[in-house]
């Protein structure tokens, strides 16, 4: 303002502008100070008298502490949201209140949180108290350098030496108010430290193993692939999901790396931390997989079957794999921790199973199955009263134009993922005016860019599914396959059918041609 023109006293800039509430805040860094704008008016009521003096502004409050509370309430919270987010779905309700319950209270024993005389964090925070008090000295005022170079979600995989960065705390401050001044939680600062061996930490992600370890242990028709695709839908809280906290858990500092995520978990991620979690627990045995549970090959064989829009007929030829390789007993697909024996990964072995049944089938050298599909395709045109023969070529440009629109539907619900937390984060004192500024800016921006486009209707979350695509007989949009006959492929041979491809194509075989005379084949194995 042309009226002011004191330098700011953080960056020795003159370029002052006015906050919404009449204080001056400077344009460079967006400091703002106490002094407000003199407003001049000529207009006021004579004959009156001065009723009250003006104080001044409020000092200005210290940070809101809220409650004193550990990552562990804050993950617990999370967990909680999501049980009931499953429940919802129609998962049975053993799954919160006994399986999952059963398994967190587990945890805090064994990572000594909870149910034990000498508590973790309690213990790592005399000990950080101890050796800080020693050097005399404060904690930097600005963390945020220092927590911005930590992992988004901590993990166990990821270590961050705080201590490398981290001061010494004053001595004569108290413990509890010494913590809260840097961090939210209590042992918020604490835990970005490196753990000691064999501790496993919680993090965002672990919070998905937790609920896959409980679904698995129920049995429940949700296979880890759906688990995701409901965490990516919204349908199960994931992203933003600290929004929830009450008022009194204040987030703050380290908090914000621990809780705060940057991207959807992967598959490996989630599954590799369910193992390591399950072996951390010492858990027994888990319920058997039998032929009628849904994670059984033979029934998540037909899922994807359907799901991929295959004959009916393949059912019949998956279940002869399975029973000839073996792959549906109960001794390989229950889950055993403490004989440290790997975990199945369901999904993807009945997937594996239907791709060796169209290579028994079709060979899939990419010269077969086409000349097949030529023969095929001329049969169906001459017999279009029967039953159709089973096209490939036709499938397959079925299914890669639905699955290059649901990709790009994918890509653009992606595009619009809310990354940013309604909530507005600072990670010290000295930045929380500005991060409350910025905010205010954008909601502003939003509500002018929203007046410029008009209203535009929400869009209505759709109820999850266990399928992705509709493939009914009377869906007319698409060809579905599913009733469409093996005839083409199959031969009768005595008393049973079998293929008429007789050869098996692996891609890693290839043709040995040394010498000029060898034919045999060998395995080439640079994939």
């Amino acid at each position: 303002m042309s009226d002011y023109k004191e330098p700011c006293p953080q960056c020795a800039a003159v370029n002052w502008g006015i906050t919404d509430e009449g204080r001056f805040y400077c344009k460079a860094c967006h400091n703002v100070i106490e002094k407000t704008q003199d407003v001049i008016s000529d207009e006021f009521a004579h004959n009156t008298k001065i009723q009250s003096i003006s104080r001044g502004l409020k000092r200005k409050r210290g940070l809101d502490k809220g409650w004193q509370w550990y990552v562990c309430e804050g993950f617990q919270f999370i967990l909680l949201k999501q049980a009931e987010a499953l429940l919802t779905l129609g998962i049975c309700s053993r799954l919160k209140d006994e399986v999952l319950c059963n398994f967190w209270r587990r945890y805090l024993q064994k990572s000594k949180q909870a149910y034990s005389k000498t508590l973790a964090h309690t213990r790592s925070r005399e000990c950080a108290i101890s050796e800080n008090s020693s050097n005399g000295s404060e904690w930097p005022t600005d963390l945020e350098d220092l927590i911005l170079d930590a992992p988004s979600s901590f993990s166990e995989t990821e270590e961050f030496n705080f201590a490398a960065h981290s001061r010494s705390i004053s001595s004569d401050t108290d413990a509890s108010d010494t913590t809260s001044v840097r961090s939210g939680s209590l042992d918020g600062m604490s835990y970005l430290r490196p753990g000691q061996k064999g501790e496993l930490l919680m993090s965002m992600p672990m919070t998905l193993a937790f609920c896959y370890m409980a679904l698995l242990w129920m049995r429940e028709p949700v296979t880890l692939v759906d688990l995701l695709r409901f965490v990516a839908g919204g349908h199960v809280p994931y992203l933003h999901v600290f929004d929830q906290f009450p008022e009194e858990m204040k987030l703050f500092g380290p908090d914000i790396r621990i809780f705060q995520v940057q991207s959807l978990p992967s598959y490996n991620g989630v599954f590799e931390k369910t193992h390591a979690l399950a072996a951390f627990l010492d858990l027994t045995c888990f319920p058997p997989i039998t032929e009628k549970c849904f994670l059984h090959p033979n029934i998540l064989c037909i899922k994807y079957l359907m799901e991929a829009n295959l004959p009916d007929e393949l059912h019949n030829w998956t279940a002869r794999v399975v029973k000839k390789t073996e792959l549906g007993d109960v001794a390989f697909l229950r889950f055993d921790p403490i004989a440290k024996k790997r975990m199945v990964r369901y999904e993807v072995q009945a997937a594996a199973l239907i791709v060796v049944v169209l290579k028994l089938l079709f060979l899939l050298d990419d010269r077969y199955e086409w000349l097949l599909s030529s023969f095929v395709g001329k049969r169906n045109k001459k017999n279009k009263e029967d039953t159709p023969w089973f096209d490939f070529r036709k499938w397959y440009k079925v299914m890669k134009s639905a699955l290059d629109e649901a990709q790009k539907k994918v890509e653009e619900e992606r595009a619009r993922y809310p990354w940013k937390s309604e909530m507005p984060l600072f990670y010290s004192k000295e930045n929380k005016w500005v991060v409350c500024k910025r905010k205010q800016m954008l909601v502003s921006l939003q509500q002018q860019f929203g007046k410029l486009v008009g209203s535009l209707q929400a869009v209505k979350k759709q109820n999850p599914s266990s399928f992705q695509f509709n493939w009914d007989e009377e869906n007319t949009d698409m060809n579905c396959f599913l009733g469409h006959s093996l005839e083409g492929v199959m031969q009768e041979k005595g008393k049973s059918f079998t293929t008429v491809n007789p050869r098996y194509w692996l891609g890693t075989v290839k043709l040995c041609k040394k010498n000029g005379c060898c034919r045999h084949w060998r395995q080439n194995m640079k994939i």
